[in-house]
């Protein structure tokens, strides 16, 4: 029998879209910095990717504290158990039409190589892109005080974090679509709730 249950609390959905909001916000102004593009002008573009950035940067504070304090950073606990299955089913039976082998609960959100990768985004990707861009919007002062003499490992290790976080929200946006519908979900990112 099919029950319908709150996975994803009301915070956790504020969170997700916000950050998603704030994170292509950042991707647009930043490859408009690099020079890819013209749409804000290149000064509107470094002040809206500074902006943003800080409102970004508080958002994880938020999200962090949350996360330890809800007890949900066990949701991102590694575990090496069914990850076999997962993997072939990503790799093999999503594509002839088999059931997902991870059924989520409240307790268990994400499977094995959901765990994985939200271990490495969350509290590897997120910290560094942020640690990064505090460095560099401060690096005069930074400088002044001779903390960092120069910026260009920096700016290397922001712009290469920023295509790794392009690509996982790539993949994300593909994994999406895995659901039972096109739309299931996005409709429980939206609602908080899916029927398990």
């Amino acid at each position: 029998m099919n029950k319908v249950v709150v996975i994803f609390k009301r915070f956790e959905r504020f969170w997700h879209w916000g950050q998603a909001a704030l994170v292509l916000l950042l991707i647009l102004t930043g490859l408009e910095a690099h020079g890819l593009f013209t749409l804000f002008g290149f000064g509107s573009a470094i002040e809206l990717h500074n902006i943003a950035g800080f409102i970004w940067a508080g958002l994880i504070v938020l999200i962090f504290t949350w996360i330890f304090t809800t007890g949900e950073w066990r949701q991102y606990t590694p575990s090496l158990k069914n990850v076999d299955s997962t993997l072939r089913f990503y790799l093999y039976g999503v594509f002839v039409g088999e059931k997902h082998p991870h059924h989520m609960t409240p307790e268990n959100k994400f499977n094995p190589l959901q765990r994985l990768g939200y271990l490495v985004i969350i509290f590897g990707l997120l910290p560094l892109q942020v640690i990064t861009g505090i460095c560099f919007y401060f690096f005069p002062e930074l400088r002044a005080y001779g903390v960092i003499n120069q910026i260009d490992l920096i700016a290397i290790l922001h712009t290469v974090n920023a295509y790794a976080l392009l690509s996982f929200l790539v993949i994300h946006l593909y994994m999406i679509t895995f659901g039972e519908k096109l739309s299931s979900h996005i409709r429980a990112m939206i609602t908080g709730k899916e029927q398990i």
